[in-house]
């Protein structure tokens, strides 16, 4: 059976290559993608968080998924992006669902500010964006100055 990924963003200010780069890359590996939105409307990206980037239509909405159909989380950064999924419950119950079964969540550049409010990162070895690391330190997570960090799977509850 393939692998299943889950791609979360907003509908506004994702970063146009953490999301298309990963997603295009696990489709070419056989994994079955599906990018899921706040909402079923387009998305619209970003590049750098200046430029706007080209949209994309998800499909489906956060509130249509069932986190124990997918193996694997994608948060794509982008500042606008990560700060609206901050205040979203939905997109914080898939994150506890993940942390909580132990199953791997990538959480590209901004995208760690999710975890911090989704309550899952006291204690956690992690990177992320430079910006947020006083954030998640604050939040409890032991901040990694490193373009990628890989956290075990014993790290997580």
């Amino acid at each position: 059976m393939a692998k299943k990924a889950l791609f979360i963003t907003s509908n506004v200010g994702v970063e146009h290559d953490e999301l298309i780069q990963p997603l295009e890359f696990l489709k070419a590996k056989g994994v079955e993608v599906i990018h899921a939105a706040e909402t079923s409307q387009t998305v619209q990206t970003v590049k750098s968080d200046k430029e706007i980037g080209p949209s994309y239509s998800p499909q489906t909405s956060l509130d249509q998924v069932s986190a124990e159909d997918y193996d694997i989380l994608i948060i794509p950064g982008g500042t606008v992006n990560a700060d609206s999924l901050r205040l979203n419950e939905t997109a914080h119950k898939i994150i506890q669902y993940f942390t909580d079964q132990k199953k791997p969540i990538a959480a590209i550049c901004h995208a760690p500010w999710v975890l911090i409010n989704a309550e899952r990162i006291k204690d956690k070895n992690l990177t992320s964006y430079k910006s947020i690391r006083l954030d998640l330190e604050n939040a409890g997570a032991h901040w990694v100055d490193k373009a990628v960090h890989r956290c075990n799977t014993h790290e997580w509850p």
